[in-house]
């Protein structure tokens, strides 16, 4: 049986979104379904397909899911985080400029500030190996990866989801399409992984290209700018705060160091909003 689906399409630096609200539409969406949203030919055309739920644990404002456009879910998207916060304040779900959503993998607490931006603080980053996961019997900040007969040196990372960043000399020229996916299905990273790709450009400014977990390499990857900055100030290359700046846009990302949360400032953009009939 077919229904109707409001939707709303977002970007946060040309990561693009379809929106659910699912506090005042009862839906639950099959795999299938998701799949169909995200495709770009015969769907709505999406990274990341994003729903906004009623909270289920006390003292936080919303629940917030997050589905690769291949229809598995994940833990977490900080781009997708930001555009969140944008989308329950301009839908009327809440007048907080700043609330605590709950995601598979803790509390986050996105903020709206007064130029449009969004901040968001996006946790304490995981570094202990075996808690990213990454299957490795040494806790160094730079490990040796075998990526198809090619050694890099990577720094794994989770932001709620899992991260192995390498740093390239030139990130244009940086093997993306041939590494990624090698990366993003490596034995050692049971769960796979998103591959991020950082080239320095001083203490402040970094280039970063990233291969996402079941979507491919986007235009930005909230965190894994994350990801990459923590990594970046591991290995003494940068120092906070650090602008990242992605294909589609700039971040600025702060971090004080072990123990402390990153910090995460982009903007979110709506583009549209629309109807359509699930199949």
């Amino acid at each position: 049986m077919s229904s109707t689906l409001a939707f709303t399409k977002m970007h946060g630096l040309g990561n693009d979104f379809v929106m659910i609200d699912a506090v005042r539409q009862d839906i639950q969406l099959t795999e299938a379904q998701v799949r169909y949203l995200a495709d770009r030919n015969f769907g709505v055309g999406c990274d990341q397909l994003l729903v906004v739920e009623p909270a289920q644990a006390p003292g936080v404002d919303f629940r917030y899911r997050i589905f690769n456009a291949d229809g598995g879910e994940v833990e977490q998207c900080g781009n997708g985080a930001r555009c969140f916060a944008r989308f329950v304040f301009d839908q009327g779900l809440t007048d907080k400029r700043e609330i605590r959503v709950e995601t598979k993998k803790g509390i986050i607490t996105p903020r709206l500030e007064a130029d449009g931006t969004v901040t968001v603080d996006m946790g304490v980053p995981v570094l202990n190996p075996a808690d990213v996961p990454f299957v490795s019997d040494s806790e160094a900040w730079v490990q040796p990866l075998d990526v198809g007969g090619t050694v890099v040196a990577i720094t794994a990372v989770s932001m709620g989801n899992p991260h192995a960043v390498q740093v390239v000399a030139d990130v244009d020229a940086a093997p993306v399409a041939v590494q990624g996916p090698l990366i993003e299905h490596h034995t050692r990273f049971p769960a796979r992984v998103n591959a991020g790709f950082l080239q320095v450009v001083d203490e402040h400014r970094v280039r970063l290209r990233v291969f996402e977990r079941g979507a491919g390499e986007t235009l930005a990857c909230g965190t894994g700018a994350c990801a990459a900055v923590v990594a970046g100030i591991l290995r003494e290359l940068v120092v906070s705060p650090v602008t990242v700046e992605t294909r589609g846009g700039e971040l600025t990302i702060a971090w004080d160091g072990i123990g402390t949360p990153v910090m995460m400032t982009g903007p979110a953009v709506t583009v549209f909003s629309g109807t359509l009939t699930l199949p």
